[in-house]
């Protein structure tokens, strides 16, 4: 299990500047899934997926332990919080339709959370990995380890997500990452100049794109071996 106080003090940045995911993802989601299928968010942080499954009318349990990004969570009549680790989630036995991670895979002990998965899934139930990689960054190197880890041979979609930055949005973006600097860090001065040069450098009429994608991985959990999770 990994340090959960990392994203301490970032919750709203979090929340504020990450981007969302696109409602094609949402849709292929969709078409996998029971219509009144309960699913588990693993790893909600501040529930920007979470948010999405909800308004699509599913039954939510949204599971965070960092108490500062739940915080974040919007309530929502089909949302229960539940601040607990990905590998201990407390949810009963053989409760939900469908697990998804978005974003946070890559923070679990995945040898616990197989285990976890196998013990609150319904039989048949889909497991769902989601990510957002921006082009350069490090969520694409994070993703990939993650789900050949965690998954044997995964259906793999694809859908753009492009984000157009404004300075401030940018500016924000930048201090949200467990490994971005805080105000009153030695290197933060410096990092924001640098955030601010790269704008000011890779920006176009005031806008600094950056052509996400967005990959959703999933498999079904069979009860033998069908996620390899180092198991």
């Amino acid at each position: 299990m990994q340090n959960t106080q990392l994203f301490t003090g970032k919750a709203q940045a979090y929340a504020a500047a990450r981007p969302s995911y696109p409602a094609a993802a949402l849709d292929y989601i969709a078409s996998l899934l029971p219509p009144d299928a309960v699913i588990a968010d693993i790893g909600a942080g501040t529930g920007k997926f979470t948010q999405l499954l909800a308004e699509r009318g599913y039954t939510v349990h949204a599971v965070e332990p960092n108490e500062d990004m739940l915080a974040q969570l919007q309530p929502h009549a089909n949302i229960t919080a539940h601040h607990a680790a990905a590998e201990a989630t407390g949810l009963p036995a053989h409760s939900v339709d469908a697990i998804t991670v978005a974003q946070a895979l890559h923070w679990f002990d995945l040898t616990a959370f197989t285990a976890e998965c196998k013990r609150i899934a319904k039989p048949g139930a889909q497991v769902i990995a989601i990510y957002n990689n921006t082009p350069s960054g490090t969520s694409i190197a994070y993703s990939t380890w993650a789900t050949d880890d965690f998954f044997t041979s995964p259906t793999v979609r694809e859908f753009a997500n492009p984000i157009d930055y404004t300075r401030e949005r940018w500016a924000i973006y930048r201090t949200s990452h467990s490994y971005d600097p805080r105000p009153g860090d030695p290197d933060f001065a410096a990092h924001m100049a640098e955030v601010h040069a790269q704008f000011d450098r890779d920006s176009v009429n005031g806008l600094l794109r950056k052509e996400v994608v967005t990959q959703v991985h999933h498999h079904h959990l069979r009860w033998g071996s069908s996620l390899r999770g180092n198991t």
